[in-house]
């Protein structure tokens, strides 16, 4: 899997589908909200004929993505989840003071440290990460793309 351009960084911006007109999923949540970001997710996967491990990959990118938001991202975020015929995308955008290094995940944290592995584990299940400010300017937004491994099952 690749996820980051030839210097290491993150990818260029077109290199992830941004959120397109349509989306299958638009949800807010907070800490609340957290079983039920999991559960739409897993939801919408199935029905769109995700296998078994891009449905486990989709489920486990939501949820350390809604979790960093409401840790470090204001305490509430938005999910949103769409499809095309090669990928399922997973973006979620918080309002926090953002990401200070959008490269965070790119290597494995040191063992001895309590946390910090959520991003890593994000782009080791994505194909693509693209990490920037949020639309309005503040917060993050995050999109993972998923590479479906049976394409022909979209619905």
């Amino acid at each position: 899997m690749s996820n980051a351009d030839a210097s290491g960084g993150v990818p260029p911006r077109d290199a992830v589908q941004l959120v397109p007109h349509e989306v299958d999923v638009d949800q807010a949540f907070d800490v609340d909200g957290l079983y039920s970001v999991r559960a739409t997710v897993a939801a919408h996967a199935s029905h769109v004929g995700a296998t078994d491990s891009d449905l486990e990959a989709l489920v486990i990118i939501a949820s350390e993505l809604a979790t960093n938001a409401i840790r470090h991202g204001g305490g509430s975020g938005v999910i949103q989840v769409w499809h095309d015929d090669e990928y399922i995308y997973v973006q979620v955008t918080d309002q926090g003071s953002g990401i200070a290094d959008p490269t965070m995940g790119n290597v494995l944290p040191d063992p001895q440290r309590v946390g910090g592995r959520g991003m890593w584990i994000v782009r080791n299940l994505s194909h693509t990460l693209l990490v920037r400010p949020g639309p309005t300017g503040r917060g993050t937004c995050v999109t993972a793309q998923v590479r479906r491994r049976d394409p022909t099952s979209v619905s």
